[in-house]
């Protein structure tokens, strides 16, 4: 990639695009077309799905730069790792559901040659919705943090995407990051600077700590509001890169509090939940509970509906900190 000596501030993005119920998918597609001209050798590969997952705003900015590849994932990811070998920075955009359908090529292609790619995936978990089972990719996470070499980023709310978003394109290296459908709030303080490989704090606490990833974020601050009437202090930390995890922190939160309770949009099998329980079991064991889908799959159903059905909501984050708080003692 070319040096850049001046890259645009991506501190002021969420005045464009007006965080308080902008999807991280159309400020994805804003941060690219922010980006492209401090960037000029990054590449979008899309798979007809340029509407859904926001780069839209990037093929009417840049044309020349945008691969409209149709609808075969797999080719695309094979087509983006040759985009790689010769220097350019390919992201590929689809759903995350069609990840999954081209995680061998992923893995070969791209990870197994340690191509310069970039995998951004829209539509993850719960948060498609209506679209249901067929399209609720609940396992992405797992998956692709099981691939050798392979980042996984996990951004909450538009601040978050427009700093991952140039964090990843600056790193020499393949990385697999969730975007969202569904609008998200802001929830990020304005001097918010994601640094990859490092959670973050949110709200202090000391009886417990909730770690959340993406949408549950929010959740887990508004939890924490809840927590707080009842006179339980809990902490908030936003883990937005699941690998490398920040198990440094994580660590040091499990022997401050005592307690972790770990929350997503994604199976409790091989997610966040399971990176946290890998990391506290070889170097701070302590009570863990998991707020997650638990290892089924959903069902069509407006995101927030489905959140409350399949027990991802503020108060079923009070009840698993309730149940770790038990078990702490």
């Amino acid at each position: 990639m070319s040096d850049v000596a001046e890259t645009p501030d991506m501190r002021s993005a969420p005045q464009l695009i007006g965080c308080s119920g902008e999807s991280l998918r159309e400020a994805f597609g804003q941060a690219l077309a922010r980006l492209a001209d401090a960037y000029p050798d990054f590449v979008v590969l899309d798979a007809d799905v340029a509407g859904g997952t926001g780069t839209h705003h990037f093929r009417a900015a840049y044309p020349n730069r945008f691969f409209q590849l149709g609808i075969a994932e797999q080719n695309m990811m094979a087509v983006a790792a040759g985009f790689a070998s010769t220097g350019m920075v390919p992201f590929v955009t689809t759903f995350a559901v069609f990840c999954l359908r081209a995680l061998e090529q992923a893995r070969l292609s791209i990870a197994y040659a340690r191509r310069n790619v970039k995998i951004v995936a829209s539509h993850p978990g719960l948060d498609v919705g209506p679209d249901g089972a067929s399209a609720q990719a609940l396992e992405d996470l797992a998956a692709y943090r099981a691939i050798p070499g392979m980042v996984v980023v996990v951004p909450c709310d538009a601040l978050e995407v427009f700093q991952a978003t140039e964090a990843i394109l600056r790193y020499d290296g393949p990385v697999y990051m969730r975007t969202g459908r569904s609008p998200a709030p802001h929830v990020l303080p304005e001097d918010y600077r994601f640094e990859l490989g490092s959670a973050r704090v949110l709200r202090e606490g000391t009886d417990v700590t909730v770690v959340a990833c993406g949408v549950e974020v929010a959740r887990s601050l508004h939890a924490a509001d809840l927590l707080a009437q009842q006179a339980i202090s809990c902490r908030v930390v936003n883990v937005s890169t699941l690998k490398p995890l920040d198990v440094e922190l994580l660590v040091r939160c499990a022997r401050e509090t005592g307690a972790i309770v770990s929350a997503e949009d994604h199976n409790v099998l091989g997610g966040l939940g399971g990176a946290v329980a890998e990391a506290l079991g070889q170097h701070a064991p302590c009570p863990l509970e998991m707020v997650g889908v638990k290892d089924c799959f959903g069902e069509s159903g407006e995101p927030e509906e489905l959140a409350e059905r399949y027990g991802l909501t503020g108060p079923h984050i009070v009840a698993a900190v309730r149940r770790a708080l038990e078990r702490k003692g």
